[in-house]
């Protein structure tokens, strides 16, 4: 593992900086600077190009233009298809800095990471024609029906199904848990056409490109941060074009298992935990709220905290550097996603304001930091989902453990 760029690394992340420096609007370097915790969110360009307010509608424009001319939407995908044809190292860079900038991504991760690749291995000619150039241009954001109600971990389990009906298919079922439905304008769904096959079979991979085609609801969920990202949506007899079949019928779960992941290393995350850090050791030096910043308890756990945080963003090194040599990331992906998910940076945070912790609503002065502490952890109840998944990737694939 490399930890320094060569000299042409570090001259593409310069090149980098450069573009977010000249081209950042102005509101979202502001949200930066003072580590808004909507800043640089994947789901943020997608809420703001539909916001109500004006001046986010118009940041969010102005940024889609800049990336869109620099060819960045998609930087990973192959030249062929559109995309910068990145290496490994240089997506790990181009990602690498967009977090530090905390720069929303425009298009947004269903699009870039999930479906553009999924066409590229599994599309026929005329949908790689008609879907990726408006994943391209950021004029089409889509949302990503595969979660239900009954079939989270056990995605297999879903029952969500689609009848043929002449050239069309007809879908009819729930989807939970679909984030930034609310503002996209097109859904893929996984659903069952075939109800007396094993589960992993029976399965296929549609597209339903008007995300207001008659019989779909997509109704808000709202955690217990306040926040609106997650959806509910239903479909009522929603028909799309058989056309809109990605891979063969019956076969779409190994079309949603592919494994073209362009990221795959949480280079984000390990940024937004530095970043974190540094936050909450100037809380901790300067804010007079911060009562229990010279406990004991309180300076170890920083001490971890920054510990953590630096393991963390070596796991993403560990695989950037994989990938770099032509490996594919498994029980080292899960590895990473897991340890990120465990860092407590959002507890040591409600422990060193004490029982002003207990307020969060960012209009009241006595509120420390907009009551970003107390936001924070419920987010990441809200959103976080099981690691049990991973742990067991770990176990079976990194440590060769039998199934039980």
């Amino acid at each position: 593992m490399e930890w320094r760029d060569d000299e042409e690394q570090a001259a593409f992340r310069s090149e980098v900086a450069r573009f977010i420096e000249a081209n950042l609007p102005p509101l979202y370097r502001q949200e930066a600077d003072d580590a808004d915790a909507g800043a640089g969110s994947v789901m943020q360009w997608q809420a703001d190009r539909k916001s109500d307010a004006a001046a986010r509608r118009e940041a969010a424009e102005a940024w889609r233009q800049a990336v869109v001319e620099r060819g960045w939407v998609a930087a990973a995908w192959p030249k062929e298809y559109g995309g910068a044809g990145l290496t490994a190292m240089e997506q790990f860079i181009f990602n690498e800095e967009m977090a530090k900038a905390s720069a929303p991504m425009v298009t947004g991760p269903n699009a870039v990471w999930m479906l553009g690749p999924t066409l590229i291995v599994h599309g026929t000619d005329e949908q790689k024609q008609r879907i990726l150039p408006d994943i391209l241009s950021g004029r089409k954001v889509w949302a990503q029906g595969y979660s239900e109600p009954g079939a989270g971990s056990d995605l297999a389990a879903l029952q969500t199904k689609a009848d043929r009906d002449g050239d069309e298919y007809v879908i009819n079922g729930q989807k939970i848990w679909t984030s930034g439905a609310h503002n996209a304008d097109a859904i893929f769904v996984l659903a069952r056409t075939d109800r007396e096959a094993p589960k992993h079979r029976g399965i296929s991979f549609l597209m339903v490109e008007n995300i207001q085609t008659p019989g779909l609801t997509v109704r808000p969920l709202v955690n217990m941060a306040w926040g609106h990202e997650f959806n509910e949506t239903f479909f009522e007899n929603v028909r799309t074009p058989a056309s809109n079949l990605v891979g063969e019928e019956n076969r779409g779960w190994y079309v949603a298992m592919t494994l073209l992941d362009f990221e795959r290393s949480g280079v984000a995350g390990s940024v937004n935990h530095q970043k974190q850090l540094q936050e909450l050791i100037g809380e901790a030096k300067g804010e007079p709220r911060a009562v229990q910043a010279k406990t004991q308890a309180v300076r170890n756990a920083i001490a971890d905290a920054a510990t953590g945080a630096e393991v963390a963003h070596n796991f993403t090194l560990r695989i950037a550097s994989m990938q770099a040599r032509g490996l594919v990331p498994n029980y080292e992906a899960s590895m990473a996603k897991v340890f990120a998910g465990e860092i407590a940076l959002g507890n040591t945070r409600l422990h060193l304001f004490g029982l002003y912790s207990n307020l969060w609503d960012p209009e009241d002065p006595r509120t420390p930091m907009q009551g970003k502490a107390p936001r924070g952890v419920l987010h990441c109840t809200a959103g976080g989902g099981t690691a049990e998944i991973q742990r067991n990737v770990i176990a079976t694939r990194g440590l060769g453990l039998p199934r039980g």
